[in-house]
């Protein structure tokens, strides 16, 4: 089988596993760029060249996009499909994960557990919005924020209140996120991986970091799902067509409760946390969908 791994960096921990995995199951694996893609729309020819060659006879694509480069990669994703090849995270399903607003509410329609959460277009009735997830302290986030950045806890309603106005002025939209404070810091990834959840971890944000991403400094172990929170993270994958997925949820009173849904979670954490050949299980998923 031939894979086609979309990432800009071939040295990036997940995508170097993603390699050794394939190869070690046998199979052909090349990186591929999306941004050194050029696509081609023919009728009835759809192609893909790629530095000096077209990117012909591949049967697999792993997605691993950036946020920062969604439209052209999600656009390089398409193409392949067109041309008829597995896609391990198609491209709607990446598309609709990468907007927060748009994933929180096809969540909600699904009946998941989240957050309270709400969003205006730049509103003036900053009290009323403050007012609307319990007050402070609460989370604020940014549109299109990610890896923790643009994620901010404000614990008092005057500092909410300034950097919702503060936001505004920038013209930057923003989430607003009640806190709940039973977490204690801390979230679950669940890593899920063609309907299966195959690890899962809890993560806690460093000592006085509310964040719990390891790209802030937070610590991971590994950790056991109970039949609500796995119950969750496959219901959130599939609510959002997701092949592969990290589900992020914070364990709360009133039970799990989503934060996120990424469509291209890493691996060096999980594989850590859990010391499972977590790559390998989206090579054998490749290998069953073809």
């Amino acid at each position: 089988m031939k894979i086609v791994i979309l990432s800009r960096n071939a040295r990036l921990y997940s995508t170097k596993r993603l390699v050794e995995a394939g190869e070690k199951r046998g199979h052909e694996v090349i990186v591929v760029d999306p941004l050194r893609c050029q696509i081609e729309i023919e009728k009835r020819k759809p192609a893909i060249y790629f530095k000096d060659h077209y990117l012909e006879n591949v049967d697999a694509v792993i997605p691993r996009i950036g946020a920062s480069v969604t439209f052209y990669g999600t656009a390089v994703v398409r193409q392949f499909e067109m041309m008829r090849v597995f896609t391990a995270v198609e491209s709607q399903a990446l598309i609709r994960s990468r907007d927060k607003l748009r994933s929180l509410q096809i969540l909600s329609r699904h009946g998941l557990g989240l957050p309270k959460t709400v969003f205006t277009d730049y509103s003036t009735d900053v009290d009323h919005l403050i007012k609307s997830v319990g007050g402070a302290p609460m989370v604020l986030k940014l549109l299109e924020g990610t890896q923790g950045l643009g994620v901010v806890l404000a614990e008092t309603n005057n500092a909410a209140k300034s950097i919702i106005e503060a936001f505004n002025g920038l013209k930057a939209r923003v989430i607003a996120q009640e806190f709940i404070t039973e977490a204690k810091g801390s979230d679950i990834r669940a890593f899920v991986v063609d309907n299966v959840v195959v690890g899962a971890m809890k993560r806690t944000g460093k000592e006085g970091e509310f964040r719990s991403n390891l790209h802030r400094g937070g610590t991971a172990e590994l950790y056991q799902l109970t039949d609500d929170e796995e119950n969750t993270a496959l219901k959130a994958t599939k609510a959002l067509g997701l092949g592969i997925a990290g589900v992020d949820m914070l364990q709360s009173a009133r039970g799990p409760l989503v934060l996120e849904v990424n469509s291209s979670p890493g691996l060096e954490g999980i594989e850590r946390a859990t010391n499972k050949d977590i790559a390998k299980y989206v090579i054998r998923f490749l290998e069953r969908s073809i």
